[in-house]
């Protein structure tokens, strides 16, 4: 691909979508603007890039817009002359794809039509439209074996179903209009800057705070996790030197049970933070409930075509990675006092009823 001049990145104040902006204009040798769009639901954290738009001037943007929002994202494209697009918006919580999909459907099916839609109507301006999916469209796997690019897609729930549609819609763009998509199907990130919806935030959030730490079912569940700067350089790694028209499996090569993940944790908590005022160990903390609808037992991706082709690897154990990880939220006591002003459970509150009402009490894997 030739070096995009004005990226546009959607969700860019999301997990990866932070991480990704941040190594792109940290660590890279990007001389381009990226374009941060974004609708700012409740997962989102401007926080998060706070100090972007300061240390590096006209080179990033904010415009906050829903994707689904076709006159909004024209006006986007447009102004900004948009020639390159990295599509990590979309609504990413299992739980709450089981309480109210709708949501789901208007975000990772309809935005990504949208997205794709302006962009073929402005062919050949556009340079590489990237698609960052996840291994969740595969289903679930048995005790052995691997997800590889060829796996039939077999999703289990209204949100692996909606980005399996989502990474369908983009392929068949590229089959037959032309648009040069490349497709990501990643394994479970974790890292700096995660919404403590998921695991392992949660799990060190609540730990820190002497919580209840809840693990669905018997908490045998196996994913495999990767450490999200490692992710960010694969994504990039694609958009320079991927073969349009394909997809390409990222995955950490980090098999763990549930159970496991939060044991660790509890340990490296205990370690690095102060005990907790009745001096009991973490782990004491772990309580197993009733474990979710249709939850998928194993995950694992095979990413051999990234390391032969794009001489891509992970270069994080999940024991440094999570010790980072650890470690960063030990650092950040006002990002996460952000996270647990009120907002978040307002919002869930009015969007989402009594179904979900905690951070302490759901979470994805």
């Amino acid at each position: 691909m030739t070096d995009a001049t004005n990226l546009l990145v959607t969700g860019g104040c999301g997990f990866i979508g932070a991480n990704f902006i941040r190594y792109l204009l940290d660590e890279t040798p990007f001389a381009g603007r990226i374009i941060n769009v974004d609708k700012l639901t409740y997962a989102a954290n401007p926080l998060s890039l706070a100090d972007v738009a300061e240390r590096h001037g006209g080179r990033y943007v904010f415009v906050k817009a829903d994707v689904a929002d076709r006159v909004a994202m024209a006006r986007v494209f447009d102004e900004y002359v948009v020639d390159t697009i990295c599509h990590f918006a979309a609504e990413s919580h299992v739980d709450r794809s089981i309480v109210r999909p709708d949501d789901f459907i208007q975000a990772n099916i309809l935005g990504t039509y949208t997205l794709l839609q302006l962009a073929r109507e402005r062919l050949p301006q556009i340079r590489r439209f990237h698609h960052v999916s996840t291994d969740e469209v595969f289903g679930s796997l048995g005790a052995e074996g691997f997800f590889t690019e060829e796996t039939p897609y077999r999703p289990n729930s209204p949100y692996s179903a909606s980005k399996a549609s989502s990474d369908h819609l983009a392929r068949a763009y590229h089959v037959t209009y032309g648009l040069p998509v490349t497709i990501s199907n990643c394994s479970n990130n974790y890292g700096p800057y995660q919404f403590p919806e998921k695991l392992i935030p949660l799990i060190i959030l609540n730990a820190l705070e002497g919580k209840t730490l809840p693990v669905y079912g018997d908490g045998k569940n196996v994913r495999d996790w990767l450490y999200v700067h490692d992710h960010c350089m694969a994504i990039w790694r694609i958009m320079q030197a991927g073969h349009v028209g394909e997809t390409y499996n990222i995955g950490g090569r980090n098999e763990l049970e549930n159970i496991t993940v939060v044991q660790n944790i509890c340990d490296l908590v205990d370690e690095l933070s102060a005990p907790l005022s009745d001096r009991k160990a973490r782990r004491k903390l772990i309580t197993f409930v009733k474990d979710r609808p249709g939850h998928d037992r194993r995950y694992a991706m095979d990413c051999t075509k990234m390391e032969r082709e794009l001489g891509w690897r992970p270069t994080e154990s999940f024991a440094t990675g999570l010790c980072q990880t650890v470690e960063w939220y030990l650092a950040h006591p006002q990002w996460v006092a952000q996270i647990h002003s009120g907002e978040y459970l307002r919002w869930v509150a009015e969007h989402y009823g009594s179904g979900l009402t905690s951070v302490s009490t759901a979470y994805n894997s």
